[in-house]
């Protein structure tokens, strides 16, 4: 019997390497059994592995008095397959119909392959009626405008972190509680979630949300392994950390803050612990590929600006 391992460098940032092992087809050969009667070569086929996919997006997205920034990351959407995650405060500055119509123009190229998340500029007008309208059941239940749905081996939530709009996001809300029962119901090997505000920020004008950390405590109680928010009008990530903020590489969630949809770039305050990479110079979209076990991220920039981050992870 003879067999044959493969070994995978599937990850490397500041804190090291993280290896792991696929094992090839096995097989069986009738010269290594001495002692069988009647032995036949067998081949014992692989299980195809799952493709890979991808989610794209960002969010802050398009104002109709600048859509400068809107039409540069929708070019850059058009040339990357998948699906797009548009993360909250889609249309500047109130969600009303006419400010869906310069959305329309930009990232709206993209509506069918888009799964939105709500922001709180949309409820500026009609409770984020015209949201609902526009995207229809790609934006889940109008009632709730919280939901999940499945993407090759990962579970994606997205959320609602306009608590006082939706009955609270606290412990026992019905939100708080459907996710929870939501993640019990979907026990992937990998998880992510996106919603609009983030629990943590270094940006200046907002910074961190504490009314969103239940949905992070569920999450991270959960096994989630990453998030992904907009609201500071920038890009930054953090290495992966517990819902106090402390370090945890072993089961820790990595969050993105990528509001870099095309909305006026705001700046950076105090960096927060575990924040890694910040920028404030270049719209862009935040570009995960998820693999059975492991993903990748990739800040693609628009054209004409050299910023970037990458890197790669496994769940948990």
């Amino acid at each position: 019997m003879e067999s044959e391992l493969r070994e995978a460098i599937v990850g490397r940032r500041k804190t090291g390497w993280t290896v792991r092992l696929a094992v090839a087809p096995l097989i069986l050969s009738c010269a290594g059994l001495f002692a069988l009667h009647g032995c036949a070569t067998r081949r014992v086929a692989a299980t195809a592995p799952r493709k890979a996919e991808v989610l794209v997006g960002a969010g802050d997205i398009a104002d109709c008095a600048n859509l400068a920034g809107a039409e540069a990351t929708a070019a850059l959407l058009a040339k990357i397959p998948g699906t797009v995650m548009a993360v909250g405060d889609l249309a500047y500055p109130d969600g009303t119909p006419e400010n869906f119509a310069c959305y329309d123009k930009t990232w709206g190229r993209e509506r069918a392959r888009t799964r939105p998340a709500v922001g709180n500029h949309e409820f500026h007008w009609a409770g984020a009626t015209f949201y609902f309208q526009y995207f229809g059941e790609s934006a889940g239940d109008s009632s709730k405008s919280y939901y999940s749905y499945e993407l090759g081996a990962w579970h994606i939530v997205v959320l609602n972190s306009e608590c006082a709009q939706v009955g609270g996001c606290e412990a026992g809300s019905a939100q708080e509680k459907w996710l929870r029962d939501d993640l019990a119901a979907h026990p992937a090997a990998c998880t992510l979630a996106y919603f609009h505000k983030p629990l943590f920020s270094s940006g200046g004008a907002h910074g961190n949300d504490l009314t969103v950390k239940p949905l992070w405590d569920a999450l991270y109680h959960a096994g989630a392994d990453v998030v992904v928010n907009g609201h500071d009008n920038d890009y930054e990530g953090f290495g992966p950390q517990t819902t106090e903020g402390q370090a945890d590489a072993a089961h820790g969630i990595r969050e993105f803050v990528a509001g870099t949809g095309g909305k006026n770039h705001r700046p950076f305050g105090t960096a927060d612990a575990n924040s890694e990479v910040r920028n404030t110079d270049a719209f862009g979209v935040l570009k995960l590929t998820l693999l059975p076990e492991k993903y990748a991220w990739e800040f693609v920039p628009e054209e004409g600006k050299s910023f970037a981050d990458s890197g790669e992870g496994v769940c948990h």
